[in-house]
């Protein structure tokens, strides 16, 4: 964990895109979004695959200088339902 991370997951709380006990998902969201991952792939739909939430967690990662997050659920990288 760095001072970074910390920075924009305690931003990510402060801005309400996550409540105070997901500060868990928000350093996920945090870090991946500050080492640029192509995509963040989670099962946790209520908190970080959430259309909703990802337009928040953009919006926040734009006005401070990241780049978009793309967070996507497993079943999207499966092929032909295997």
């Amino acid at each position: 964990m760095t001072n970074e991370a910390e920075t924009l997951a305690q931003t990510y709380i402060s801005e309400k895109a996550l409540g105070k006990a997901s500060i868990n998902d928000a350093y996920h969201i945090a870090l991946s979004s500050i080492h640029r991952l192509d995509c963040l792939i989670s099962w946790n739909f209520k908190h970080i695959v959430n259309f909703g939430k990802i337009k928040i967690f953009n919006s926040i990662n734009m006005r401070l200088g990241y780049s978009l997050i793309d967070i996507r659920s497993p079943l999207e990288f499966l092929k032909d339902g295997k």
